[in-house]
């Protein structure tokens, strides 16, 4: 008997495609097919892993190298920990030094010891004369504690305010840095550890909040320590740079003259530093 394909019924007033299936009754979908929205999210999946991910590793492997490289370079061979090694004894003396220089008896130079590496400077609490991070961020901190207490008093206390007094302040002790930077490159002792220049430089702070306070008091006052504490940061720093060119980096220079008109104008500096960072206190 020879096969016949199934005729649609009659009389039903249902229409029939060639199938078989009535018109307007749903198929029902292969589920193991994709579709159309599976298919871009795959392919766009696999781009971000294989393109964007590859690409962005590279990003961020260039980024990581150069931080790497510039971080080892600024500080090379420095312990950050060294310069918190202080006590209670050592940070009275120091502020004795940098608040007046004039009164310190003993020598300027570092004291070195002998380690399996070599030679070794001392750490602050064994060493006055050694450099530490601990007073310039104290410093910095009462600068800023003082500039929004003077702000206070004048009913002018604002959150902008305290902004504009952080960053006025981190510009100074940038402007500082790269002043004695500067200083130590022209003359000759570029080499000098990233984090001593920042400590010198930091220690500015301590005279600063010294003269916030004094203008807090009266306007005499200020203007009476303004003059000395710039005066004794000035020896102080002079003293130092004195110190690590001709002690330290065992750097003699013919033209000596040149030496003391840098160191001049190094001195002549801090009067109008201190005197713009006070100004804006209040």
């Amino acid at each position: 008997m020879a096969w016949r394909p199934a005729i649609p019924p009659q009389g039903s007033g249902s229409k029939y495609d060639y199938s078989g299936v009535p018109v307007g009754t749903q198929r029902p979908e292969n589920s193991n097919a994709p579709s159309i929205n599976d298919v871009f999210y795959t392919a766009g999946s696999g781009f971000v892993r294989s393109g964007l991910g590859a690409y962005g590793e590279r990003i961020l492997g260039t980024g990581k190298e150069y931080m790497q490289s510039n971080m080892s370079r600024f500080f090379s061979g420095q312990d950050l920990q060294y310069y918190f090694q202080v006590n209670d004894q050592y940070v009275k003396n120091k502020l004795k030094v940098i608040l007046c220089p004039f009164l310190h008896k003993g020598h300027w130079t570092r004291i070195a010891e002998q380690v399996a590496g070599g030679l070794r400077f001392k750490p602050p609490r064994h060493d006055i004369n050694a450099p530490d991070l601990y007073i310039p961020f104290m410093a910095f901190g009462t600068y800023i504690v003082l500039c929004g207490y003077a702000l206070g008093l004048l009913g002018k206390f604002t959150p902008e305010g305290m902004s504009r007094t952080f960053s006025m302040a981190v510009m100074g002790w940038s402007a500082e840095l790269l002043l004695l930077w500067c200083m130590l490159f022209a003359m000759g002792s570029g080499d000098v550890p990233f984090l001593d220049i920042t400590s010198y430089g930091g220690y500015a702070f301590v005279g600063i909040s010294i003269c916030v306070i004094a203008k807090m008091v009266s306007c005499y006052s200020y203007y009476a320590i303004l003059p000395w504490t710039s005066l004794c940061m000035a020896v102080f720093l002079v003293k130092t740079l004195k110190r690590i060119l001709f002690a330290e980096v065992r750097n003699y220079d013919r033209d000596s003259s040149r030496h003391h008109y840098l160191l001049l104008f190094l001195a002549v500096a801090q009067l109008p530093l201190f005197f713009w960072l006070t100004y804006t206190s209040s």
